[in-house]
């Protein structure tokens, strides 16, 4: 009998090791399938060009003529980084493009690409603000995207301290005679959230608004729809094991990061943007961000647009909107 209890007490002990050794394995292949993607990592910009340039064909000739004229700068900075676990020992050199306005002027977009873009997958923005506007533009390169420094992803949660900083270099490069620029902060996907992220932190007055597009409301919203429209599995365990392993090793957790808990503290202007067939954000996710958002605050969703894809599907209508949105509030 004793023999027989021992031989169930070591098969119990061993299916509860796999088990937590697989839950381990399954958690550290979601950080790095989410947290250490490569698709943009230094990615060659001549071969970017030339795509942006077949999806664009409108703003070819801007693009023609910021390079010939050599107006977009390539600009490095390194932000003073804070290692948090064993995880985060990479490089905070990051990067971005700088087009200044075509005369001088302190209205200035910081625009925030997406998850793995880099600043030319923005350009059709930058087009947008720098030639019919006539506005200033920086382009960030977030944590471990384009020639930015790092490895892990922060899916803007910490990356909203850097995109902080990029304004302060934007307010000291494009200041006015009253000492100040006075500068939207614009971004899509994960720039989106990023947007909001920043909303919700103590923001100098030279920010003046925000326009958020297709952003999620959390990263743990966003992780459990894809784990379960990806890989057909629910929340538990993974996604929780995976959210505790991304606070040691990252110094965040999945639920930390949460545009929804940041926007409901902006009382700055937002404009809140979405398609109505975004599939990989779901386009629901914009409806309690708005309910969160004080006001002022504006909503438009485009009809039929996909994720990320509104601009290029409603360019006259998007546009007119952000028209109006800065017309009162920048």
């Amino acid at each position: 009998m004793k023999k027989n209890n021992k031989i169930i007490c070591g098969v119990a002990g061993t299916v509860f090791a796999l088990l937590i050794l697989s839950i381990l394995g399954g958690s550290i292949y979601l950080l790095s399938f989410a947290l250490y993607p490569v698709k943009n990592k230094g990615r060659d910009y001549t071969a970017q060009y030339r795509l942006m340039r077949q999806r664009y064909p409108w703003a070819v000739s801007w693009m023609d003529s910021v390079q010939r004229t050599k107006a977009l700068r390539d600009t490095f900075v390194v932000m003073k980084n804070k290692k948090t676990g064993l995880l985060l020992a990479d490089s905070t050199r990051l990067h971005a493009l700088i087009i200044p306005a075509p005369q001088k002027d302190p209205r200035t977009v910081v625009l925030v690409p997406g998850y793995t873009d880099n600043a030319v997958d923005m350009l059709q923005f930058a087009c947008f603000y720098n030639r019919e506007l006539g506005m200033n533009v920086l382009i960030p390169e977030l944590h471990a995207n384009g020639k930015s420094g790092g490895e892990a992803m922060q899916m803007g949660w910490n990356d909203r301290n850097d995109v902080l900083r990029w304004a302060a270099i934007a307010d000291n490069l494009f200041r006015d005679s009253t000492g100040h620029a006075r500068i939207v902060i614009h971004g899509w996907s994960m720039g989106g959230a990023t947007t909001m992220n920043v909303s919700g932190m103590d923001t100098p007055s030279y920010i003046k608004c925000f326009i958020e597009d297709c952003g999620y409301t959390s990263a743990w919203d966003e992780f459990s729809y894809e784990l379960h429209d990806m890989f057909g599995l629910s929340d538990f365990p993974l996604l929780y094991s995976a959210s505790a392993l991304c606070k040691i090793g990252l110094g965040w957790s999945f639920g930390e990061a949460s545009p929804l808990k940041q926007i409901a503290k902006c009382h700055k202007p937002m404009l809140l943007i979405h398609g109505s067939k975004d599939t990989f954000v779901p386009t629901r996710m914009i409806y309690p961000l708005y309910a969160a958002k004080p006001a002022p605050k504006m909503m438009v969703v485009f009809h039929g647009s996909a994720h990320a894809k509104s601009f290029k599907d409603h360019r006259e209508l998007y546009s007119r909107y952000v028209k109006m949105f800065l017309e009162r509030y920048l």
